[in-house]
């Protein structure tokens, strides 16, 4: 070796060493694994599946449990808000949408008058004023929201032209989870884009990031037809073959998404990369901080109804005590990113929201396991 190449050599070796060291780390997950299992018997499921991903190493553990292959279709409720408003931010990084401007700007007086206080900002941190889920999951002026006939413009003009000023609260007042205002957001998504929702969900996600089976639907009038007592479960037509969903053009944006672990991995380490999908710029890193951040606690004193995770910010249920954001849906899956150690999570079931109670349980042995 010629002696002048030597100090640049032994200058990187601890970088090289580094380097090497990322790409062989091997992870213990046998306790996360018996967690899941664990969960499952308490809640009386018959499968799950699982990934858990790190900003460097990537996908580390990929798993089904029980019934369930590790590429089952699983329908996410809620767990699918991240990528709705992820859509959202892509617009506003595209130029295409002030997120922070009256939607008025973009709708116009054609559309109705009873809204122009409300921004997307507000809708996506579910403080628009409008009513939630928790409010009146039924109420009639937004009822097109679970229906998929029709179109997403459509549904979003209903919204936004019908006079609820007696049922709403001024913007950025309260935390008023879900309902209309995500309906109205996505329909705003394809006013501004020109594009449909499905279109924009493909060229955002599914071709940068490599995904195979992930989408959105609007199932829950189906499912909420099939039960008895007309109370909000997974619903029993589906299990996993995508042919069983009716197809629409008024997809649910809050809560109509599907996907499986894996693909759903890839979102959550873009997600951990500041935006990045291989090659791919999905999102930009401001907006990826922003969707994180805890706009209800810091715009105006807001909370969620979670005394673990009571802040908000875009799609993420943001704690306020540890380095962590959430993503819960009311069918049981969960996601979950640790900012500190750079790991994320998701746990797809098929049940009622217990999401929450199984990341109590999990975080503290996957952080072990990457700690360790």
């Amino acid at each position: 070796m010629p002696r002048r190449l030597a100090p640049r050599i032994a200058f990187l070796l601890p970088f090289l060493a580094a380097c090497s060291a990322s790409q062989d780390r091997e992870y213990d997950f046998v306790a996360f694994d018996r967690a899941v299992e664990d969960f499952l018997l308490a809640q009386g499921l018959t499968g799950a599946t699982a990934a858990i991903v790190h900003e460097d190493d990537g996908v580390v553990h990929l798993q089904g449990y029980g019934a369930f292959d590790p590429h089952r279709v699983v329908l996410l409720a809620s767990t699918g808000k991240i990528l709705s408003a992820g859509v959202l931010l892509r617009l506003a990084d595209d130029g295409l949408l002030d997120l922070d401007a009256s939607i008025a700007t973009v709708l116009g007086p054609s559309w109705g008058e009873y809204k122009t206080d409300v921004t997307v900002a507000q809708m996506l941190s579910n403080s628009a004023g409008m009513v939630g889920l928790i409010d009146d999951p039924t109420y009639l002026p937004y009822v097109c929201q679970f229906l998929s006939g029709g179109t997403l413009q459509g549904c979003a003009e209903t919204i936004y032209s019908v006079d609820d000023e007696a049922d709403r609260v001024p913007p950025d007042t309260a935390f008023r989870y879900g309902g209309g205002q995500w309906q109205l957001a996505g329909g705003i998504a394809e006013v501004v884009s020109g594009k449909s929702w499905a279109q924009l969900v493909h060229e955002i996600y599914v071709e940068p990031c490599g995904l195979t089976s992930t989408g959105f639907n609007n199932h829950f009038l189906r499912a909420l037809l099939e039960t008895e007592d007309q109370t909000l479960r997974y619903p029993m037509f589906f299990d996993g073959d995508l042919t069983a969903l009716d197809p629409t053009v008024n997809p649910n944006i809050e809560g109509g998404a599907y996907s499986t672990a894996a693909d759903y991995a890839e979102i959550l380490q873009m997600h951990l990369r500041d935006g990045q999908c291989g090659d791919t710029r999905v999102l930009s890193p401001m907006a990826v901080a922003r969707m994180q951040q805890d706009r209800i606690g810091a715009v105006y004193g807001g909370s969620t109804p979670d005394p673990a995770m009571p802040g908000y910010g875009f799609g993420w249920w943001v704690s306020r005590t540890e380095p962590l954001v959430a993503d819960p849906g009311a069918y049981g899956a969960i996601a979950w990113l640790d900012l500190e150690r750079r790991y994320g999570v998701v746990l797809l079931v098929e049940s009622s929201g217990q999401g929450f109670t199984f990341m109590q349980q999990a975080q503290p042995i996957v952080a072990a396991a990457f700690d360790g």
